[in-house]
């Protein structure tokens, strides 16, 4: 039955594609055939309007087509530009009018060799690389206009010429054209040649600076009908307009172009410049229609005056009205063709609720027909869901039943910990009175003996926790001095408080305050605060204790100024096992946890309000006076003093700091290779940066961050880092550093305690090149650093084996190898600058002097100055053997300041002179 279903439901979809197909069809005929990109640059204002007003014509008799049109106004930068966005845009051909050859030329062989056709228009790219060029011949215009000059003036004259831009073809093209066509006119002189950039104002502005000369001119040439209009207005100016002839260039048609200025006797004559427009239109449709096109389209030109140019603006006007009435036609096509598309699209919405109406009716039946069948079926899942939620509720309390059990034996096993741990306190706090031993190992002992307490604290937490979650930890609460008890707390922290200027102080308006308590679990509950407090708070910082009565409450504030905590951090602080992510000094994240479930077993609360980077305040609340405690709960015991003290030490022993032995550095001796280490826990940091300090010079870190910055700033050999810290992962900072190319040559250790196979591929992948788990052995470590830093020598000697084919070489990593090839090229291209400096090197490169020294040291195993002298005697040696140049020409080619130092150089590099060496090279051939 579900086959019929699916069978149905198949015929229905086919049909409805069907139909929305045939809806469709006559949409995508309006649709563009082809997309054309018309990019336009030159020219006057008028002349690109003309121009396009041209294309526009030819593409009103394709009306598939759709033009993409952007004008750079005379900017390169903006043309590039302006091609890359069109290029994106998946248009179908190119037609552009390059505002300079060089800089266009990328582009525009970048959208050739895509495969898209490229029409050139007016002026030429620097490469060959185009489909079909459009314009004029500027030489045969000059020509032309030089012809028409000397029999207008029948051969004898003064000429003054209006050039264009400066060094652009068109002006240096006409201005050829116009002397040649002028020669066999011996009585004709150009007695002035100014330029006026194309531009009236221009124009204007250069005349006027012959103004002597003008009485004694017979005609002005402009390069353009713009600079032509501008001599007129010179001419008014000085009254000489009747007797001086004016001729220019383009004769643009509309209002301001130069048919225009001939007929109101602006100027007498202008050569006609054709834009192109319509014949780069017509060359594009013949390229996009794969039908024969001349790839080189020379535009014809003719005289246009007084005796022709009322047939020229006829013809003009004839062609406006055309296109005019060729686009109120294709409005009314487009009205008929939407008209069509509308009633269409209506047809196939009642064919279409036709379809669905049957095909639903159709299902409509046959769902009756399989409902019955689906209830049964329903039925019968229901009882085996039920089974199965049984089964699943009995297997739940097994794994319960397992779970406690497996608590209890880690309970069970604490508890056992204790007595190895007492075993191996004792003793050792016997060594460290020793003097003789405490000289030999006192640091590795200090640090033994941190970490036992540290482990004892963890143990004592986990067994506490344990307890309550049993419920079998009892209230012994008394009546203490509330001030007296806090103060004998606060002098256990002193010590660690002072080493770091920090003021640890307890502000009180009362010295006595009775109240009921359990010494034995608030004094946990201020070990923990105090204890978090000084490791979130800098050095120069305040952690205030303030009692204060507040209703029915005594309330306890420890407040400090340290790094405070996220909003989100804030909402999870007191849960089991939670660790800040944030946060450098990492704890078991069962402290705080336990510290609440304490307060409520008092009949009290624990509460914390923090900011980041404004500090951090928990308040404890204490019930004042007895009731709320049961005659149980309460106990006649004295506090003692000794036994606070005792269980203070737990925690103040993590809180001391390693006292770190300097040399002096005067006496210390430089080592070769360098290792960064980056690790967050300090006695970790501390103890390898002390063992690896006896071979290798050593840097340290103990955030993500610094350490990139020290690898970045000291480019060490080797990089030692753990996986896990405050701000970035081992992976980030791996991944990072070995992306970026000043650092990606440095191999990277990642230490773990995530000993997973997946984390270890993990690890891996983050392109790390050795991971290794903790705990670890120091040897094991060693034997890899020193096997890395082994391997990186080998690498190095391979591919460095020869300074000169150094591109050539199998460089293992792709950033390296684009590092030294950018490094090659950029040095091969200044080779023959005197001047070329390690500055200008690393200014290019990105990167500062000291990273590209040890950048190009660990790589090619030579210094900066070293690669750029060999590169530039070997040029030279080649050029003495091949090319046929002078000693004191090869000197400057390859970048010597003179050839005595040129020689003297290269004889101690290949114990002959160079004009020896080019002897024999002579003699040999």
């Amino acid at each position: 039955m579900l086959q019929k279903h699916l069978l149905l439901t198949r015929i229905f979809i086919l049909v409805l594609l069907s139909t929305l197909l045939l809806s469709c069809g006559k949409k995508k005929k309006k649709d563009a055939q082809y997309v054309i990109a018309f990019s336009q640059c030159v020219g006057s204002d008028l002349w690109r309007r003309t121009m396009l007003e041209e294309m526009k014509m030819e593409l009103s008799l394709h009306p598939d087509a759709k033009l993409i049109y952007r004008d750079a106004n005379n900017s390169s930068e903006r043309q590039v530009s302006q091609v890359k966005e069109m290029l994106d845009k998946g248009i179908d051909i190119l037609i552009i009018s390059p505002n300079e050859a060089n800089p266009l030329t990328p582009i525009v062989e970048q959208a050739y060799n895509k495969g898209i056709p490229v029409i050139i228009i007016d002026r030429k790219i620097s490469s060959s690389s185009y489909t079909a060029y459009v314009g004029a011949d500027n030489y045969q215009i000059g020509k032309m206009a030089g012809e028409y000059v000397g029999s207008l003036l029948a051969g004898k004259g003064n000429i003054i010429e209006i050039m264009g831009l400066p060094g652009s073809s068109p002006a240096i093209e006409r201005q050829k054209g116009f002397s040649k066509g002028l020669e066999r006119f011996k009585g004709i002189r150009i007695s002035a040649q100014i330029y006026g950039d194309w531009l009236k104002p221009n124009s204007e502005k250069q005349l006027l600076k012959f103004k002597e000369a003008l009485p004694y001119t017979d005609l002005i040439f402009a390069h353009n009908d713009q600079m032509a209009s501008g001599a007129k207005e010179v001419l008014h100016q000085l009254g000489l307009t009747k007797r001086i002839k004016i001729i220019g260039i383009d004769a643009l048609p509309g209002a301001g172009g130069g048919l225009q200025m001939i007929d109101s006797k602006v100027i007498n004559a202008s050569m006609l410049y054709p834009t192109g427009g319509k014949e780069a239109i017509s060359t594009a449709f013949k390229i996009l229609n794969k039908t024969s096109f001349d790839k080189e389209n020379i535009l014809p030109s003719l005289v246009i005056d007084s005796s022709n140019v009322q047939l020229m603006k006829m013809q003009w006007n004839k062609f406006s009205s055309q296109q005019q009435d060729i686009e109120r036609q294709q409005t009314l096509l487009e009205e008929q063709r939407s008209l069509f598309d509308n009633q269409q699209f209506i047809l196939n919405i009642i064919v279409i609720a036709l379809v669905l109406s049957f095909v639903f009716g159709g299902l409509a039946f046959f769902s009756l027909q399989e409902n019955r069948k689906i209830n049964k079926k329903l039925e019968a899942n229901n009882v085996e869901i039920l089974n199965q939620r049984n089964q699943l509720i009995e297997m739940s309390e097994k794994a319960k039943t397992a779970t406690e059990a497996k608590l209890n034996f880690f309970t069970n096993i604490s508890h056992e910990f204790r007595t190895p741990l007492t075993l191996i306190l004792s003793p050792l706090e016997d060594l460290i009175k020793n003097e003789k031993i405490n000289a030999l190992a006192g640091q590795n002992l200090k640090l033994i003996h941190k970490n036992v307490f540290r482990l004892l604290r963890l143990i004592n937490q986990l067994i506490e926790y344990r307890k309550i979650e049993l419920d079998k930890m009892r209230i012994k609460a008394s009546a203490n001095n509330l001030v007296d008890f806090i103060n004998e707390i606060l002098e256990s922290f002193q010590h660690s408080a002072k080493k770091r200027n920090i003021d640890l102080r307890l502000i009180s308006t009362e010295k006595d305050i009775v109240i009921w308590f359990d010494a034995n679990m608030l004094d946990k509950v201020i070990f923990n605060l105090l204890s978090n407090a000084l490791k979130f708070t800098t050095a120069n910082g305040t952690i205030h204790l303030t009692i204060k009565r507040q209703d029915r409450f005594i309330t306890i504030e420890v407040k400090d100024n340290g790094t405070g905590m996220e909003p989100e951090e804030v909402n999870h602080i007191f849960e089991h096992f939670y660790q800040a992510e944030s946060n450098s000094a990492r704890g078991s994240g069962l402290g705080l946890s336990l510290s609440k479930e304490l307060m409520k077993l008092q009949h009290g609360d624990l509460v914390v309000e923090s900011k980041k980077w404004y500090g951090t305040t928990f308040t404890i609340k204490l019930l004042m006076g007895e009731d709320h405690f049961s005659a149980k709960e309460k106990s006649v015991q004295p506090l003692l003093k000794e036994e606070l003290h005792e269980n203070a030490r737990i925690y103040t022993t993590d809180l001391e700091e390693r006292k770190e032995q300097k040399n002096s550095d005067a006496l210390r001796q430089l080592k070769e290779q360098s290792i960064l280490i980056i690790e967050d826990n300090s006695d970790l940091l501390y103890y390898l940066g002390e063992k690896f300090d006896d071979e290798y010079e050593i840097f340290i870190a103990n955030t993500g961050e610094s350490g990139i910055t020290s690898a970045y700033e000291q480019v060490p050999d080797l990089i030692i880092c753990d996986v896990v810290l405050p701000d970035l992962s081992g992976r980030q900072i791996s991944e990072k550093l070995k992306s970026d190319v000043r650092t990606s040559h440095i191999p990277i250790i990642l230490l773990t305690a995530q000993d997973s196979l997946e984390q270890q591929i993990n690890g891996i992948e983050s392109m790390a090149d050795a991971y290794i788990i903790k705990p670890f052995n120091y040897n094991y470590l060693l034997a890899n650093v020193r096997n890395l830093l082994k391997n990186r020598l080998l690498l190095k000697s391979h591919y460095t084996s020869d300074i000169s084919s150094i591109a050539k070489q199998p460089i293992s990593k792709s950033l390296d190898k684009k590092f030294i090839n950018d490094f090659s090229g950029l040095v091969e291209q200044n080779l023959g600058n005197e001047n070329f400096s390690v500055e200008q090197i690393s200014k290019t490169l990105g990167v500062s002097r000291v990273q590209l020294y040890r950048k190009i040291k660990a790589l090619l195993d030579c210094s900066v100055n070293d690669y750029i002298l060999n590169r530039r005697l070997k040029k030279a040696r080649y050029l003495l053997t091949n090319e046929r140049y002078s000693i004191a020409e090869i000197t400057y080619m390859v970048g010597f300041s003179s050839p005595n130092y040129f020689s003297t150089v290269f004889k101690s590099k290949y114990g002959i002179k160079p004009s020896e060496f080019k002897r024999n090279q002579t003699t040999n051939t």
